[in-house]
């Protein structure tokens, strides 16, 4: 009966969360409060179609689900019971964690069902969790999406959410979160971890980061779900009403934000009459709300909120305040002074003040490390430029732009923008004082493909060229670099590097301006002298180990990483040879070379969720895709995901980058530290 499973799916998002809530108050185990409410579930998929939908589809799958959780709970009773009797017999004393009484009272008010949602929000984001564990957690446990669902939207398998879902609910158990709503200071904490990943979830969905399509709508319906959920349960809270206007408008521009071929349409070239005027009547109701909230400043989703009022209140873009916008992020920099929100600003006092003020701004942030490889840094740059009619400039930013950004559509649409770009007198951007050449991708591809370089070599000077083509754009004539640009772009990129990395970059750099005839692009570069710390060999301490592991931002890949060479004592080197073939993952061990590597349960239990059903290829990939100038050999290139090998500098360069808090020198540790002690 399709009706009743339609009945179903739709009963279910809506009550999931609330069903689950209660029974985790019941059980106290979030884990198995979902699968007492998946056989709640299967029981309607197995009597509905055929005894009918009940009058009420919400109480009956509640009953359901309540009545496995008293079962489950009486079973454990009577297991008690039979524990404490064989302890008696036995002449020993029970576990004290077994004479507690179960609570088999199932009723609750609306009040407590509400509490229980919030409490069940707050379990879900938790920030003992990473981020992307929390988005997925939320979105299974109080968006009621199944692993496909969830990983259709985030492009991955359904095989690697169920593991992550499965390693969060680990998580929370072996840190005993309490099901219990917290109070003061730490209320108002969980409280930015839920907005945090409630707009993670939106943003994912508004402008995706990868794929092909520009956004991903079921994400951003989504979000706005549990935005209005949780303005629900937290009605005091100026913040949640500042989040849900912020997306209710934002989501309202959905429809004007793409062409008809799915290409991105700019702000201020959209038009208007395609904004959903519902939408933005929800953005100032939820604005009005936030401001009755109160509070003694406004927060960061308020000021954010209150920017897109003003983009909505203009009838046309020459109408829009940009004098107020810029002064609320303004006064959100100050608040929030993140780089994107600073990038967000030079963009508002750009079209305020004119495109020159905009750049000033700009230029400040080229060095930032946080915009390294944020493709909207030069999107923003190039269109400053094309407004000052700096054009040939204008068009080498968004091809760089068009390089770092791994959405397709977005790709495609800078590409075009650099395209049109005019040139200026009808000169071409590969030329320099009349003479053509090789543009600066055309020549590292040659530096490292004239065939008297090794194989190490290659793959040591293609990391520091590479990274240089990426960062000044790979189209710009060799000719125009500046020892100055260079300079900069290593004080980005290695400026808190080891010695010996730093020098080893500028040696690649030298060689090829050498090779290339283009001067001593390496003049604003001390080589640094190197020095190995008497400590350097020992391995890291328990404490700095637990610190180290005990990092909730610590990335999966990471986590795994150095848990495996932690556990194995194998070179940094080997691991990161290891291919997904190569694992014997019930024996704990591999082979690498020559080298047996073998692992312990910390290790075992990363290992799956990190292969997230992958077959074949290297086991630690790289962020990102290579580019096309940039395939890697076969047998570093995963042919399941596409990315390359991790390389053992970018694994280094990790290490030391997250040990640097655990270092009284503030250097950080290299990847060697993570040796076991022999005993």
């Amino acid at each position: 009966m399709p009706d009743a499973h339609r009945t179903i799916d739709a009963v279910w998002k809506l009550e999931s969360a609330k069903i689950v809530a209660g029974l985790t108050r019941m059980v106290h185990d979030v884990g198995l409060a979902e699968e007492l409410a998946q056989d709640a579930l299967v029981a309607a998929l197995e009597q509905w179609p055929a005894s009918g939908v009940p009058d009420n589809p919400g109480a009956w799958l509640t009953t359901t689900a309540k009545r496995r959780a008293v079962d489950h709970l009486r079973r454990s009773r009577l297991l008690t019971h039979k524990q404490e009797q064989l302890a008696h017999e036995l002449g020993q004393q029970p576990d004290p964690g077994l004479d507690a009484e179960v609570d088999l009272d199932v009723d609750e008010d609306e009040g407590a069902g509400q509490d229980d949602v919030l409490r069940l929000m707050l379990i879900s984001c938790h920030p003992v969790l990473p981020a992307g564990a929390r988005a997925a957690l939320t979105l299974r446990l109080l968006g009621g999406l199944t692993a496909e669902e969830i990983a259709r939207a985030f492009l991955v398998t359904g095989t690697a959410i169920t593991r992550r879902i499965a390693a969060a609910k680990r998580t929370l158990a072996e840190e005993r979160v309490p099901f219990d709503l917290p109070d003061g200071a730490e209320l108002a904490e969980r409280l930015a971890s839920v907005r945090e990943v409630i707009y993670l979830i939106f943003n994912e969905g508004y402008s995706a980061t990868s794929g092909d399509d520009l956004m991903r709508p079921g994400l951003c319906l989504e979000a706005l779900r549990l935005g209005r959920l949780l303005a629900e349960l937290a009605p005091q809270e100026a913040e949640v009403h500042g989040l849900v206007a912020l997306m209710e408008i934002q989501a309202s521009r959905s429809a004007a934000r793409t062409g008809p071929s799915g290409e991105p349409v700019q702000l201020h070239e959209q038009n208007r009459g395609r904004w959903d005027q519902l939408l933005i009547r929800r953005g100032f109701t939820a604005m009005l709300r936030a401001r009755e909230a109160g509070g003694s400043a406004p927060g960061p989703y308020v000021l954010q909120a209150a920017i897109a009022v003003c983009h909505a209140q203009a009838h046309t873009a020459e109408d829009t305040d940009w004098a107020q916008i810029a002064a609320l992020y303004g006064s959100l920099a100050r608040l929030l002074p993140t780089a994107i929100v600073r990038l967000n600003r030079a963009v508002a006092v750009g079209m305020a003040y004119g495109p020159q003020a905009g750049l000033d701004l700009v230029d400040c942030l080229v060095a930032d490390p946080a915009l390294r490889d944020y493709h909207l840094l030069p999107s923003v740059r190039g269109d400053l430029l094309a407004r000052l009619e700096r054009r040939r400039e204008a068009r080498l930013e968004f091809q760089r732009a068009a390089a770092l950004t791994r959405n397709a559509a977005e790709r495609a649409f800078l590409q075009r923008r650099a395209d049109e770009v005019e040139e200026v007198d009808g000169v071409d951007d590969t030329t320099v004082a009349g003479q053509a050449g090789p543009t600066l991708g055309e020549a590292v591809r040659g530096f490292l493909g004239r065939g008297d370089l090794d194989a190490a070599t290659v793959r040591s000077y293609g990391q520091t060229l590479r990274r240089l083509c990426l960062a000044l754009g790979d189209r710009r004539p060799p000719a125009s670099l500046t020892a100055e640009e260079v300079a900069g772009v290593f004080a980005t990129c290695w400026g808190r590097g080891a010695a010996r990395t730093w020098n080893r970059h500028r040696s690649a750099v030298r060689s090829f301006a050498a090779w290339a005839s283009l001067g001593d692009l390496a003049a604003g570069l001390e080589r640094r002298t190197e020095t190995r710390s008497r400590s350097g060999a020992r391995a890291l301490g328990s404490a700095q180990l637990d610190a180290l592991w005990g990092d909730p931002e610590l990335p999966l890949r990471e986590r795994t990483l150095w848990r495996l060479l932690h556990e194995s004592a194998a070179g940094a080197k080997a691991v990161l040879s290891l291919n997904v073939e190569d694992l014997d993952l019930d024996d704990r061990r591999a082979r690498a070379g020559d080298v047996w590597v073998n692992w312990r349960s910390g290790t075992a239990r990363l290992l799956p969720e990190l292969l997230a059903g992958r077959t074949r290829g290297p086991v630690f990939l790289s962020d990102r895709r290579p580019g096309p100038a940039r395939t890697p050999a076969p047998a570093d290139l995963c042919p399941e995901t596409g990315r390359r090998r991790l390389s053992y500098e970018r694994a280094e360069y990790l290490f030391k980058e997250a040990t640097r808090a655990l270092d009284p020198a503030a250097d950080g540790y290299t990847l060697g530290r993570l040796k076991p002690r022999r005993a």
